[in-house]
């Protein structure tokens, strides 16, 4: 791997995954670029190709050769959006670190606010969307992703506020030192703590493309999530079992008192059979719950890596890495 020279001080660092909108990827260095320098002149932007469709590579290639202070890192296959946030995370060097989206829904000029905002003694200022301009469909699932998020994580998640916002360092490190194999931003951020506090910004409509997050990946995120970050789902069976057991003692109970006043002479074999199947259900899903948890920690004793780097790019500089 060829190293660069000794790199300069970094002020603030933009990171954005990219996955599609590769036409408004121009855009989004010129407009964020004009946003930091009244801020300071030591800043860097890194893209991190996920390795979606277009030429995504191509573009931040040439504008890593157009601008210094832009650096590419490109992944080996597509992880996934956090999973890019976080190979960004690890290459950042700046005191700040700003994180958003590449197609411009989030509005680089707010960065400014951001900033001055987190000036007042926070570690961490969220952009809060009060204006979504989503699609109904965008926004109705997404006020229920983050619904069933909050319920099944016991943590209140704002459907309002994604990964848009800027961070100080020390939260950064504390992010990236986490071993979780699932990665969920806002969730980590959650977690670690320190002096956070949200901010109403603009919201743009999308200036390419469709978002990536279907309803069905929505759900498959959610799983994830909740199996990474909560045990929640667990405490759930265990009620429900001892429900199910209460509600069988005192069916039991009231079966045993007809017999015993004669009002039953034959036990009906409909209902015994169905109450079997019924039970047998309920085991089955309530294994296949536990047996989440067992895969997600099978995924993590592997000890794979959560992302692969096949490529960088810094100004006039390429370099490579298999890890």
């Amino acid at each position: 791997m060829v190293k660069m020279s000794s790199p300069s001080p970094v002020h603030i660092s933009v990171i954005s995954p990219v996955y599609g909108a590769v036409a408004t990827l121009p855009e989004l260095v010129h407009r964020v670029s004009h946003a930091l320098q009244p801020l300071t002149s030591e800043f860097e932007i890194i893209l991190v190709d996920d390795r979606g469709p277009g030429p995504a590579w191509e573009t931040i290639t040439a504008l890593a050769g157009q601008h210094s202070f832009v650096r590419g890192v490109r992944l080996s296959r597509n992880f996934g959006q956090h999973y890019a946030i976080t190979a960004g995370l690890e290459h950042a060097r700046g005191e700040w670190v700003v994180v958003m989206d590449c197609d411009l829904q989030d509005v680089p000029e707010e960065i400014p606010h951001l900033y001055a905002k987190a000036r007042e003694g926070y570690d961490a200022v969220l952009a809060r969307r009060a204006v979504r301009q989503d699609g109904f469909f965008k926004r109705t699932s997404s006020l229920l992703f983050y619904r069933i998020l909050s319920y099944l994580t016991g943590v209140p998640y704002d459907n309002t506020v994604a990964n848009f916002g800027i961070y100080h360092a020390r939260m950064i490190t504390a992010i990236v030192s986490m071993g979780d194999k699932i990665r969920y931003f806002p969730s980590m951020v959650s977690w670690v703590g320190f002096a956070q506090t949200s901010l109403d910004v603009k919201h743009a409509s999308r200036a390419e493309g469709n978002s990536a997050y279907n309803f069905a990946k929505l759900l498959r995120l959610a799983l994830d999530i909740i199996l990474s970050f909560s045990d929640k789902p667990l405490r759930l069976t265990v009620k429900l079992g001892t429900l199910i057991s209460l509600f069988s003692l005192v069916g039991a109970l009231i079966v045993i008192i007809q017999y015993l006043r004669g009002a039953i002479l034959v036990m009906g074999y409909a209902s015994l059979i169905v109450s079997i199947w019924l039970l047998a259900g309920i085991v089955i899903a309530l294994i296949g719950v536990v047996g989440l948890y067992i895969g997600k920690i099978f995924e993590a004793v592997k000890n794979r890596p959560v992302y692969i780097v096949a490529d960088k790019v810094n100004g006039h500089d390429h370099f490579k890495t298999v890890g």
